[in-house]
């Protein structure tokens, strides 16, 4: 299993992995139509202070992982990367997302200077938080209705690695 570079050839898959209404921790609403394309070609999905790359597993694209700038402070030395993962709903359960996720991070941390890796979930998202401690991810806390989803607000709990946790 790899992360690489977005190609036009994904578009239509990565638009698979995109949430719908009804499903359960994904529903933020109704995306832009091209708002994908848009980006991918203004700059590849990758810029200083977010990316895209697709999870490709037995030649295949299974997924996508993202991420973006989180400010903490003045100046970039205190800036960390948020991040996610969403699977193609036939991809999931099968250990990719783990994967996808601390390769991420050791990607982030390779090609930055951040100290601190962070994602969220759903407090009731088992699954997306043993993926998590799995990838090398410590449970910070609870954020308190933090995420509107679906007409309800939700809390999520959050974790960190830092450049010096065992991935």
């Amino acid at each position: 299993m790899a992360l690489r570079a977005v190609v036009r050839s994904d578009l239509p898959v990565l638009v698979e992995t995109m949430a719908r209404q009804g499903e359960q921790f994904e529903f933020f609403g109704f995306p832009s139509d091209n708002a994908l394309e848009r980006w991918f070609n203004e700059s590849g999905c990758l810029n200083s202070d977010r990316g895209l790359l697709v999870v490709v597993a037995d030649d295949v694209v299974v997924g996508r992982v993202t991420w973006h700038a989180t400010e903490y402070g003045p100046g970039d030395n205190s800036r960390a990367w948020r991040m996610g993962a969403a699977l193609r709903p036939d991809a999931r359960g099968r250990g990719y997302g783990t994967t996808a996720q601390r390769l991420l991070a050791d990607y982030l941390f390779s090609t930055s200077l951040v100290q601190r890796v962070e994602a969220g979930t759903d407090v009731e998202n088992i699954a997306e938080q043993r993926a998590l401690e799995k990838a090398g991810f410590t449970r910070d806390g609870v954020m308190r209705q933090a995420q509107y989803r679906d007409g309800a607000w939700h809390d999520m709990v959050i974790y960190s690695r830092l450049r010096q946790d065992p991935a």
